[in-house]
């Protein structure tokens, strides 16, 4: 601690990066405004989706690759999360039918986890189920096939970084069911993007990276009590030429960390408890959840 600022690593838990965007430049700016460490999500090229396992393997190695342009041009800690996004999967079965995309989601997680056990990847994701509605047949569809899912990251030990629709707690209680019937521990399971409410009973347990917008690290405060499950600070940026700065951009965590730092402050709150909070959220934490050390 140096006057209340963290000096500690600042991990965005949640980011894109993307060639046709600002790429490692949204990295160097991260890395100018105090982060030291990212965890890079594949991010699915929409308007043409992989048809086979090779397509998969080869759109996974772009994410790899952007990654390793970091770590050579910045000196950023990244680490890797590979996985088919469930939005990939609804959007397929009009396509290719609902075997051919179920199938076809089950081989890219199968091609991420190789990644993992290489540990060229930490973990996978974003996998889940569509944030927005859809037929009762594809929902019940969409939870079966996450409970696959799930039960072959049980198998590789590896973590999960879950892509879900917002129904506040009710989206907490039935992923926390779901991955309870793969068997895959509370620890593994990370809901992403997720409301700034840290209360266990809300959370039911569970872990999960906050969308850290405006009026977050005060109800963060509020709802936080130590000895809760993991939890970290991400801004699911996007890197979209066509969305500058969606969802957040790439310098809001270590902003959002200052912030934190100030309002502990402000409500007179004790600095070594500050510092080991700090400790969990951006090293602990992440080391027990991805066996990955960020710094």
């Amino acid at each position: 601690m140096n006057g209340w600022n963290w000096t500690g690593p600042i991990l965005d838990h949640h980011m894109h990066l993307d060639n046709t965007g600002m790429g490692v430049e949204a990295a160097r700016t991260f890395k100018s405004a105090g982060g030291t460490s990212l965890i890079l999500v594949h991010k699915p090229n929409f308007n043409s989706l992989p048809k086979n396992k090779d397509d998969y393997r080869a759109a996974y190695s772009k994410t790899l690759d952007m990654a390793e342009t970091v770590r050579k041009n910045t000196g950023i800690n990244v680490g890797v999360i590979l996985g088919p996004h469930p939005v990939s999967w609804e959007r397929q079965i009009d396509e290719i039918g609902l075997d051919r995309s179920t199938e076809l989601h089950l081989e890219a997680v199968s091609s991420a986890l190789e990644f993992t056990q290489e540990r060229q990847a930490i973990g996978i994701g974003e996998v889940g189920r569509p944030h927005y509605p859809i037929s009762e047949e594809r929902w019940n569809h969409a939870n079966e096939l996450l409970i696959e899912v799930l039960k072959m990251a049980k198998e590789d030990d590896s973590a999960v970084q879950l892509h879900v629709e917002e129904n506040s707690s009710e989206t907490y209680r039935t992923i926390d069911e779901i991955r309870r019937q793969a068997g895959l521990g509370r620890d593994k399971t990370i809901r992403h993007y997720a409301k700034a409410n840290l209360s266990d009973k809300f959370r039911h347990g569970m872990s999960c990276t906050v969308n850290v917008g405006k009026g977050s690290i005060c109800n963060i405060l509020d709802t936080w009590q130590n000895g809760n499950a993991p939890w970290g600070m991400e801004t699911d940026y996007l890197d979209d030429p066509k969305r500058p700065g969606a969802v957040l951009g790439p310098k809001t965590i270590p902003k959002r960390t200052i912030e934190l730092c100030d309002e502990w402050r402000k409500r007179g709150k004790r600095e070594a408890d500050l510092d080991e909070l700090l400790h969990k959220v951006n090293l602990d934490w992440v080391e027990r959840t991805y066996d990955w050390v960020p710094f």
